[in-house]
């Protein structure tokens, strides 16, 4: 019997939109969709038994390839796999023969054979956008130097579930403007959250994908400011997010962005800036002591391993209602 006869919540019209589909950025999903992966990880999290996840991808493959290395990404789809009842193979660029050459369409085309979905974590986001265009099967952007969804809608989650809502509320984003910036635009815009973004001058997002938030931002009303001064952008914020001022690829640009960075730090002052229930995010790995102080990152505000542990819970849902 198919999982999707059994579970209702991965069969109803939202969930069939998303059967089959890649999940390349949180821009191409509309508002309904991001709202039934919500759900569907709530469910998937307390309320389905092991036993009966596990029926929902039984004898499903998912190949992960990985150029860039990786903590969370691997293990958290690797795990949630294994929860949903199917297999991953885990494909370093060693492993691939496209380090000798091969396309990128040969090898979609290859794996389309052989597996049910598809994701990858890589370092230029067209490579993912043609492995899309020629996978016959769900192709799942696991970070790109463009987008980094499957972080986002796991801190998106996390913020629902910690404040029991997420239209209105107001995140402040404070650093480099970089991939984790963009999904967390795309995200507020789905999702009705106010984003204001800090950067220093020279480092804020990419002009192309502030332009695409602010379109889906009208249709939910969302407010996106983008700014230098991080004390404005935190002021009345519920929620600060900071990543890594360098990130994987731009070892050669720390000290000088380290320089550049200065005031950019999410430290206690900066915290207290904010509403006094702030809530502190960073996606990992942190450089303490740089973007963000051991205090914060340990103390009463941090939820930062909270939103670690549901990119297992947000991407088994992902995974279910792609390839289910």
């Amino acid at each position: 019997m198919a999982a999707t006869a059994t579970f209702g919540f991965l069969d109803d019209d939202t969930a069939r939109s998303l059967r089959g589909k890649d999940l390349i950025s949180i821009h191409d999903l509309e508002a309904g969709q991001v709202e039934k992966i919500f759900e569907v990880t709530r469910l998937l999290k307390a309320q389905v038994p092991a036993g009966e996840a596990r029926r929902i991808l039984e004898g499903k493959t998912l190949a992960m390839i990985f150029t860039k290395a990786s903590t969370r990404t691997r293990v958290s789809f690797e795990v949630g796999m294994w929860q949903l009842g199917g297999h991953a193979l885990y494909l370093s660029a060693q492993d691939l023969q496209l380090r000798r050459g091969e396309t990128i369409s040969d090898t979609a085309r290859v794996l389309s054979r052989y597996v049910d979905g598809i994701m990858i974590r890589t370092f230029a986001h067209d490579d993912v956008l043609e492995l899309a265009r020629y996978a016959t099967v769900p192709v799942i952007n696991g970070l790109t130097d463009l987008l980094h969804p499957c972080q986002a809608l796991a801190d998106y989650y996390t913020i629902l579930e910690k404040k029991g809502r997420l239209r209105g509320l107001k995140l402040a984003y404070v650093g480099d403007g970089n991939n984790m910036a963009h999904s967390l635009l795309f995200g507020a815009a789905k999702t009705g959250v106010n984003i204001s973004i800090a950067t220093p001058e020279g480092y804020g997002p990419a002009e192309d994908v502030v332009k695409l938030a602010r379109t889906d931002a009208a249709a939910t009303g969302c407010e996106i400011e983008i700014s230098h001064d991080p004390f404005a952008a935190v002021k009345e914020a519920d929620v600060i997010y900071t990543d890594v001022w360098a990130s994987m690829g731009q070892e050669a640009e720390h000290d000088v962005r380290v320089r550049a960075f200065q005031g950019y730090q999410v430290n206690e002052h900066l915290v207290g800036a904010a509403k006094a229930d702030v809530l502190v995010m960073h996606c990992l790995p942190a450089h303490r002591g740089e973007e963000i102080t051991d205090g914060v990152i340990e103390g009463p505000h941090s939820i930062v391993f909270d939103e670690a542990e549901n990119r297992l819970h947000v991407q088994k849902a992902i995974l279910a209602l792609l390839l289910s």
